[in-house]
């Protein structure tokens, strides 16, 4: 079917053809809904009127729309209208690597970028099950900014059914084009033999295109062709490739790799695309192939020796048979690298906490240690819980009594999981049963199980690191942060070395608050206390038994060489994994290794760090303001709602801006590259922030035009100190914190007189994020004295009755202007209770306002969102997570070996 422009197929319109695809017309389409433009593939008539051929076809379509991969044009859906059915795809601009390869041959870097691109798209859909059957040039498009887009992954396959019979001649791709001359015979260049054959094909036909299209890059030409299609076809069942087209230069890895893809017999073939991207990676980087020589050298000296022995056995009539084979006997082969992944949609829906704002501060991945079973932290609709999934099963199983959990762990013997929940150290056995309370630990930072059966744990976000018996009990101290000689504010994230008798774990100053991927990390013994300071920087340490120490930084991996024994560096640091999901207002990275060398992760993609300004009204609908997308945190509301100010953070760098709605323009005000948390003054002239400069961390005044010099503000108690509130009458700031024994405070400044500070709420438990209210008489505020965050209203300055206004957790409370409504976050809602503070306070049920975007964490700011003067529009910092990577695990099988590979590299001079 030909359409003509501005034919509409659903909310589709024509623009433009854009030529013949594998399976009929395709065009240049606008998505009259989202003001997008796409491509639509026009299914051909006979097709879409065969009823149960489109059901499958519809089927197999929402298998493939589920990939999620930056190097897979992404499927969008199936539109049918009452003349035709179409597929809705990504519209990919610029030309396809056919065109490319029809000016020539590329250098060799081009081409073994792009074919490193292709390597990673097929594997990601291996991964899921998904072959594409027709891997050619044309169907790979490049795009201007340099990345490599695959087409029709799998609609060979959807096309075809499950009743087709696996003959050429009734090939889908063929017989979809068999009109159109020249594409027939360019399909059939790339089919593997088995698939010239009308044989079945698995992926190992992907990886003979794969070697085909790389082969072609290389050359300039096809690796097989003929003048007709039979022609094109009797070469790729019986002719070899002519290894002389090849450049010169090719390097041996790849032509290697190249011949091992393009071997006939699909079990002689390269078995996983995965190992083409590993050899492409290692050729990229210079790392050295192994000497061939002394291979061939080696045999004959074995031969030579095993017949001596064999001689010499005959000779005395003493060397059994079974000891001359068994020294005869080839070694065994290292279990290969394996890469796996499995999407979060096990029964139940769930997906990674982690993927989320703020529970992306926690880890949602561990490992047991014998590499059997993967546990997560999921989420479905608003409820947390873990699960467990065996590496041999394809079902994920919840952990009863797990709700609400965070950082799970396995114990040694890998028979427990650990996890923190409700303000409590649980653990629970993989086989079921009740789940046991073993201590509290308000806010978690970690922990690790060691091999004497007590767990070390961060039990909250600044402090040292405690200890207690995997049966429960009384912690004791473990590690206590040097805050007076040291400036340290906090340990976290602690890890067990072999034999148990020490930790690494990360310590980090003032300068690292919103930055702790950047922190020191030491090893200390647990009989003496001696401690160390590492020489490198970055956040959570794992120890892996290939004798490196492993750590993230800024969302990437690193390895370094460790001698545990003396607990020392012996070597430099070099990068081993790329887009680990890293928390830098944490330092919690979402990886672990166990000891049989297997690696699972949680990927990620640092756009997702980006987010928006958008108001939310009482009808939940979004609006977004102009200011392009950035590391947004803290966004206030000016008295008269006409300015925003906020910071905005730049890899380790934070200041603070200030953004005019009416004229649309954002200005710096700090350049410090170390402010953040602002505070405007009640006439919405001043602006008090945060700071955690070098030359003095504390609080800061400046005017908010940014004229005038800066106000020292800060009170000396401790080194982090972050305002939440500005009273009414000008006269106080409240502000959280941080005691060394009583955790986050909540203390008074006056901005009058001698402005000596002095503690309003200093307990045990955690309070922060004070607000005055309208009239400068109350104080809301969270405190988790009841095992979790929830909101509670004082009277200012007290003391004197407390009301407790959340019943179902709490967080970031924000009074109305006109006193009359206090609301708070609670489960990704925002709620709010009607207020009466006349006679006495009073305040009503918890009610539903709006449901909150997914908000970018705040690096200890001081409020994830705002409220417009007339309380009818909320002003939040939406996280871009829909440029995030898909939910999945990532499991690399043996991955040590591939580890000690890339150590050897980096040795290399």
């Amino acid at each position: 079917m030909t359409l003509a422009r501005s034919t509409k197929v659903g909310p589709y319109e024509i623009i433009a053809p854009l030529g013949a695809g594998g399976m009929g017309e395709v065009y240049r389409a606008r998505d009259t809904r989202l003001g997008r433009e796409v491509a639509l593939k026009v299914l051909p008539e006979a097709f879409a009127r065969d009823a149960e051929r489109m059901i499958r076809f519809e089927r197999e379509a929402k298998v493939l729309a589920s990939l999620n991969h930056p190097n897979i044009a992404a499927i969008y859906g199936l539109e049918e209208s009452h003349s035709s059915s179409a597929l809705v795809i990504e519209l990919v601009e610029g030309p396809t690597l056919g065109e490319r390869i029809g000016q020539g041959p590329l250098p060799l870097e081009d081409a073994l970028a792009i074919a490193a691109q292709i390597a990673e798209a097929v594997e990601y859909a291996h991964e899921r099950g998904i072959v594409h059957r027709d891997l050619k040039p044309a169907n790979i498009k490049l795009t201007t900014d340099g990345k490599v887009k695959v087409l029709d992954f799998g609609l060979a396959k959807a096309l075809e059914g499950e009743t087709a019979q696996e003959e050429l001649q009734n090939s889908p791709t063929l017989t979809a084009v068999a009109t159109q001359a020249g594409v027939l015979l360019g399909t059939a260049a790339y089919m593997s033999p088995e698939q010239a054959r009308g044989k079945k094909v698995d992926r190992r036909a992907d990886i003979w295109s794969f070697g085909g299209i790389l082969y072609e890059m290389l050359a300039g030409q096809a690796v097989f062709g003929g003048e007709t299609t039979s022609d094109t076809v009797a070469s790729v069942i019986r002719a070899e490739p002519d290894w002389s087209a090849l450049p010169a230069s090719t390097p041996p890895r790849i032509r290697e790799l190249l011949r091992r893809c393009l071997q006939k017999d699909p079990r002689q073939r390269l078995q996983a695309i995965g190992e083409a991207r590993i050899a492409i990676e290692e050729a990229r980087s210079g790392s050295p192939v192994p000497d061939a020589s002394a291979v061939a050298v080696a045999t004959p000296s074995l031969w030579q020796s095993g017949t001596a022995w064999l001689a010499l056995g005959l000779a005395l009539g003493a060397v059994s048979a079974g000891v001359i084979a068994w020294y005869l006997h080839p070694a065994p082969a290292r279990p290969p690298v394996t890469r796996f992944a499995f999407a979060f949609n096990s029964p139940g829906g769930q997906s990674p906490a982690s993927a989320g704002f703020p529970m992306r501060d926690f880890p949602a991945v561990a490992i047991s240690p014998d590499g059997s079973e993967v546990a997560y932290v999921g989420s479905s609709g608003e409820k947390t819980q873990v699960y467990l999934r065996p590496m041999d099963r394809l079902e994920a199983q919840a952990v009863p009594g797990s709700e609400n959990a965070t950082t799970p762990f396995f114990s040694p013997d890998s028979q427990w999981i650990g996890f923190f929940a409700d303000g409590k150290l649980k653990k629970a056995s993989i086989h079921g049963g009740q789940t046991e309370t073993l201590c509290d630990a308000p806010i978690n930072r970690g922990a690790t199980w060691g091999p004497d059966n007590t767990i070390v744990f961060a039990p909250n976000i600044f402090g040292g690191l405690m200890r207690v018996s995997a049966a429960g009990g009384t912690p004791v101290v473990v590690t206590t942060p040097d805050l007076k000689k040291a400036g340290e504010l906090t340990h976290r994230w602690p890890e067990f070395l072999p034999g148990g008798k020490a930790i690494v774990f990360v310590i980090a100053t003032a300068q690292d608050v919103g930055f702790f991927t950047q922190s020191e990390i030491a090893v200390e013994r647990l009989d003496t206390h001696e401690k160390k300071i590492l020489p490198i920087r970055g956040t959570y340490p794992l120890y892996s038994l290939t004798g490196h120490l492993l750590f993230a930084r800024e969302g990437r991996l690193f390895a370094v060489p460790f001698d545990v024994n003396r607990l020392q560096v012996t070597g430099q640091p070099f990068p081993v994994l790329d887009r680990v999901r890293t928390s830098a207002n944490s330092g919690a990275t979402n990886f672990v290794v166990s000891t049989t060398g297997a690696l699972a992760y949680l990927p990620d993609n640092p756009s997702v760090l980006q987010g928006s300004l958008v108001w939310v009204d009482r009808r939940d609908q979004v609006k977004a303001l102009p200011p392009s997308a950035r590391f947004y945190g803290s966004a206030q509301l000016s008295p008269d709602g006409n300015r925003v100010a906020l910071s905005i953070f730049s890899g380790n760098n934070s200041d603070i801006w200030v953004y005019d709605i009416r004229l649309g323009t954002l200005t710096r005000l700090t350049f410090d590259e170390h402010s953040f948390a602002p505070v405007w003054s009640p006439d919405g002239r001043k602006i008090i922030f945060a700071s955690t400069r070098q030359t003095g961390p504390g609080m800061l005044l400046k005017t908010a035009d940014g004229s005038g010099a800066e106000e020292f503000l800060a009170s000396g108690k401790t080194l982090i100190e972050i305002p939440t509130s500005w009273s009414p009458d000008g006269k106080f700031l409240a502000y959280w914190t941080v005691g060394t024994d009583t955790g986050r405070d909540i203390w008074i400044l006056p901005l009058t007189g001698e402005r000596k500070p002095t503690p309003f709420l200093q307990t045990k438990f955690n309070e922060q994020q004070a607000a005055f209210s309208p009239d400068g008489r109350w104080l809301a505020y969270t405190s988790d004295e009841s095992g979790r965050f929830e909101v509670y209203v004082q009277p200012f300055p007290g003391p004197a009755g407390k009301w407790q206004i959340s019943t179902d957790g709490g967080d970031m409370p924000v009074w109305a202007r006109n006193g009359r409504e206090l609301f708070f976050e609670s489960a990704g809602k925002l709620m709010s209770v009607g207020v009466t503070t006349q006679a006495s306070f009073s305040a009503s049920a918890p009610r539903f306002v709006a449901h909150m975007p997914p908000v970018l964490s705040t690096r200890l700011g001081n409020t994830r969102y705002d409220i417009s003067p007339d309380g009818q529009r909320f002003l939040f910092v939406k996280a871009n997570v829909e440029n995030g990577p898909p939910d999945e695990m990532r499991v690399i099988l043996n991955w040590t070996q591939e580890l000690k590979q890339l150590a050897l590299t980096s040795t290399q001079p």
